[in-house]
């Protein structure tokens, strides 16, 4: 585990284990409870936590099933601690046979942190019914999310950039499996609710073995579609390289495109996915012109009628062949097409207008302009920053999308002198 990963799980986890400590020692123990109950919950979380569920980037377990019972079978200022003991307990088997790093066990307490806002709620609320006020369990449940939810963001404000939209898109099927497993969890509640039937908690053990089932069939099948993935992008960096061989400015300005258009991306706020969509695009928006010949390519003068019609095809066969690569490529291609389309309609091959061509590919065609016009060619020299971003200024709302313009001038503007503000003022006059 890395320092800076160390050092952040020890803050969450830290901070975790003096509320849970806080709370077992000033709350109170009225509740008469039995050892080998005690005992069985906490296996039963630890059992659970091998159950896992592969969502987005992370996973999930299904301890909700086991946890929503304990909350009424157990001392409520004991839980954390426990379900502390039990996610330790759980990891064992894998430190034991040494397929986990010793020092994954710092990631226990930060991830118990959902125990803290249900017991706080019912001990606040003096109520260890199952069946008791409705809204008070409401309240347990949106607790438990809301601390899980804290915790997880101020993990990966230290950890990771990662914006609180993302971590929710991130996080939302993992609340939506225990929020579907609550009341399996409640219901347990209602069966074991006297002492001497707590021990009914067994029964749903057959359950864990079906999705422990399940969730290594689906794993599997995720670790192949994983694999598929990389070799999309394997094919996709490949291509590049063959961009870069063919013709040596093509492949720099591409790359070049790349680093601008993810700044840009970013400014607008894109998702992950969308992100990845405008980097390969960038990466392989003249991927076509391997199937122009190099002396329509590389011709020093201006191009004939003929010879621009040919330009033009290169688009189209971008996109029949990462249309031939499948997978993700396959919108790639899309944006890949419509790289040069006008935001008045004037462009090609299409004619698209407006909001009709895709955001990536206006991303990528304000990116192309703004780095072909700063870079020296056969038969021109290179403009300077300020006078590139003034020309894309000039041309918003008729060539490109005015709000790209407008992120592009803020991320760049300021390293050649034109106001983040210009693009603001012009935009605009020439809304379309």
């Amino acid at each position: 585990m890395a320092f800076v990963e160390r050092r952040g799980e020890l803050l969450v986890g830290g901070g975790f284990m003096v509320v849970a400590v806080a709370l077992a020692l000033v709350g109170e123990m009225s509740q008469s409870f039995s050892l080998p109950i005690v005992a069985l919950y906490v296996l039963g979380i630890a059992v659970a936590s091998q159950v896992r569920f592969d969502i987005g980037a992370g996973f999930t377990v299904p301890t909700q099933a086991v946890f929503v019972p304990m909350l009424f079978a157990v001392p409520l200022s004991l839980v954390p601690l426990l379900v502390a003991l039990a996610l330790a307990l759980g990891m064992a088997p894998g430190i034991l046979s040494r397929k986990v790093p010793v020092s994954r066990i710092l990631t226990v307490p930060g991830n118990c942190w959902f125990a803290v806002g249900p017991a706080l709620v019912l001990l606040d609320a003096h109520d260890r019914n199952p069946d008791g006020r409705w809204g008070i369990l409401l309240l347990a449940l949106l607790a438990q999310f809301a601390c899980d939810l804290t915790a997880n963001a101020v993990r990966e404000s230290l950890l990771h950039d990662i914006t609180l939209r993302e971590l929710l898109a991130e996080v939302r099927q993992v609340y939506a499996l225990d929020l579907a497993l609550s009341p399996l969890g409640l219901a347990i509640a209602f069966a074991t609710s006297p002492v001497q039937s707590q021990w009914s908690v067994l029964l749903i053990a057959p359950l864990f073995g079906v999705m422990r089932l399940f969730s290594r069939e689906r794993r599997a099948r995720l670790e192949q579609l994983v694999e598929l993935n990389d070799a999309y992008q394997g094919t996709a960096l490949l291509l590049g390289d063959v961009v870069e061989a063919d013709d040596s400015y093509t492949g720099e300005h591409c790359k070049s495109v790349v680093r601008l258009a993810l700044e840009v991306s970013r400014e607008l706020g894109l998702d992950v996915d969308e992100r990845r969509n405008v980097e390969f695009a960038a990466l392989l928006h003249d991927v076509g012109k391997i199937a122009v010949p190099k002396e329509i390519i590389n011709k020093p003068s201006k191009l004939d009628d003929r010879e621009w019609a040919i330009i033009k095809t290169h688009t189209l066969e971008g996109q029949k062949m990462l249309e031939r690569v499948g997978g993700f490529m396959r919108d790639v291609g899309e944006i890949v097409r419509s790289s040069h389309e006008r935001w008045d309609g004037g462009g090609y091959p299409d004619g698209l207008h407006g909001a009709e061509i895709p955001l990536e590919a206006r991303i990528v065609s304000c990116c192309d302009a703004f780095n072909a016009m700063t870079t020296t060619r056969s038969y021109r020299r290179a403009m300077p920053g300020s006078a590139a971003l003034t020309e894309l200024i000039d041309n918003a709302g008729t060539q490109f999308d005015p709000l790209v313009v407008d992120a592009l001038v803020r991320v760049v503007g300021q390293s050649v002198g034109v106001s983040a503000s210009a693009a603001v003022e012009v935009t605009p006059k020439k809304g379309a």
